[in-house]
């Protein structure tokens, strides 16, 4: 039995073939060959934090595999303190085939995959999004061909975002360059482990986005905000004025560039419109293989 908590933790050929099974059950669907890998299957959504592409991806993708999904609110289930988590975590895994979390603190997860019986399913933590990173890196492999010898601009800090596809990024052969104000850059625990376990060369950081766009390949961006940072908003605003994704910066980047946002945007904030609905934009591409990508992730676990 194996967990989904962070990318890092996957080989470039689980990556690969995870890529492959998406793109696969992509063109199944397309085709109307319908797939029953998770007939039989209960999969759980414990949610603690407002959700679209995620929830949604999740219990379609269930469903379309023929299997059956479940909705629970992390506020009424009170994760760590109505009971602790090895409780939950003990019951849960009596009931369904396995669960999906999106959490504040990705201790949660660390502390119910611990005494878990079934596959656990890294939704979005404060530490990473790796079913966004394998919906990003499936995106790029389509429109440009392969992720190797690609270079990914990330403009904006070193969140959760950028962590999981900086990983995905290096495990294939790719390079990521953050393009972030001082302070917002990766953490230096996350860039030993990166440099230990993924590679030494394929993460630099700049402070200039023109200078990271100059030779990219995909040029991405998160929100300034993240939720659970409200508080930080207008000092975010200011510190990151000038690394707005707009027309000025995609104009200083090769013309093949593609551009990635994970979504929800703050429109007119790190993103502009005529970006996001420009001919370089492929961020709704992005979002519908969040659906691909999860399906290939839960039937690989569940099988």
């Amino acid at each position: 039995m194996r967990h989904f908590l962070n990318l890092i933790d996957l080989t470039a050929d689980e990556v690969r073939h995870l890529l492959a099974e998406a793109a696969r059950l992509k063109e199944a669907r397309r085709r109307g060959i319908p797939t029953n890998a998770l007939a039989g299957k209960v999969v759980a959504l414990i949610f603690e934090k407002p959700s679209l592409r995620t929830r949604v991806s999740f219990e379609a993708g269930v469903a379309q595999l023929g299997g059956t999904s479940l909705f629970l609110p992390g506020n009424e289930i009170g994760l760590g303190w109505r009971e602790t988590l090895a409780d939950f975590s003990r019951t849960m895994s009596r009931f369904v085939d396995a669960m999906v979390f999106r959490v504040f603190k990705h201790s949660t997860l660390d502390g119910i995959a611990a005494h878990a019986t079934v596959p656990i399913i890294n939704g979005l933590s404060d530490w990473s999004h790796p079913c966004q990173a394998l919906a990003d890196v499936l995106t790029i492999q389509e429109h440009l061909g392969t992720v190797a010898a690609k270079t990914v601009a990330f403009i904006g800090d070193g969140n959760n975002v950028a962590r999981s596809l900086a990983v995905a990024v290096g495990r294939l052969g790719g390079r990521t360059v953050l393009a972030c104000p001082k302070g917002y850059a990766f953490d230096e625990p996350f860039k030993k482990d990166f440099a230990a376990r993924v590679s030494p060369d394929a993460l630099t950081e700049v402070h200039d986005p023109l200078a990271a766009v100059a030779n990219a390949d995909v040029i991405y961006t998160d929100v300034w905000t993240s939720m659970g940072q409200e508080a930080e908003r207008e000092e975010r605003l200011r510190r990151f004025e000038g690394f707005q994704v707009n027309g000025k910066l995609l104009a200083a980047a090769p013309k093949h560039c593609k551009v990635l946002h994970c979504l929800p945007a703050h429109r007119g904030e790190e993103i502009t419109d005529e970006v996001v609905d420009g001919p370089q934009s492929v961020v709704f591409d992005e979002a519908e293989n969040r659906l691909h990508a999860q399906k290939a992730l839960l039937e690989w676990l569940l099988k």
